[in-house]
């Protein structure tokens, strides 16, 4: 038996998006600007769920790798928007340690906290800053199943030397996850603790 080969494709509206956000962003609202608009747009385009993300370089501002979610887009419950920055970013710098030696720092920035599969990828990425948006309980909040973390999942990474700062726009990026609920968005792997 052979398996299809995976490959992940970001929406075509994505080119244009990113053509229009070249120039380095200093700081962490910026970044998350940037951020919560890949999951407007993902919402608007209909191309996937309300998360975006970004890897940039932290000290000089570049972007580097963009992702949104691509779950039902692509029938991949792996293609969470944070997934996909990071393996895009991996793609990019052709490296699977994106803190390898001779690297600048490299930071995830992303409209919603990470889900439990994000959460667990985050230090084998190698990123060394993680900045967040929304909240669990905002995803949570609209049916979302975030899986199971520690209660004290930021301080584990930063226990590992990855930073972590949170609630940065966090309503814009709430925002995003109320409208695509009243939209009737799809609630994949929604929580099913009431079955």
């Amino acid at each position: 038996m052979r398996f299809p080969p995976i490959s992940l494709s970001l929406p075509d509206w994505l080119d244009e998006f990113l053509s229009r956000n070249e120039d380095p962003l200093v700081d962490n609202e910026k970044r998350m600007a940037l951020a919560v608009e890949l999951s407007r747009s993902n919402l608007e385009n209909g191309t996937g769920g309300p998360f975006g993300a970004a890897i940039f370089e932290s000290g000089s501002g570049r972007l580097v790798a963009a992702g949104v979610n691509l779950v039902e887009a692509q029938d991949c419950s792996i293609a969470h928007a944070e997934m996909v920055a990071i393996a895009f970013a991996q793609k990019t710098l052709a490296t699977y340690d994106l803190g390898a030696t001779g690297l600048p720092d490299h930071e995830l920035v992303t409209s919603t906290e990470p889900c439990a599969m994000c959460l667990g990828a985050i230090p084998w990425s190698g990123v060394r800053h993680v900045v967040c948006g929304a909240r669990d309980e905002d995803a949570r909040a609209i049916g979302f199943d975030e899986g199971h973390k520690p209660s004290g999942w930021a301080d584990l990474l930063e226990k590992q030397g990855i930073t972590v700062v949170r609630d940065v726009l966090r309503e814009s990026a709430r925002q995003v996850l109320l409208d695509y609920a009243r939209r009737g968005g799809v609630i994949y792997n929604p929580d099913r603790r009431d079955e």
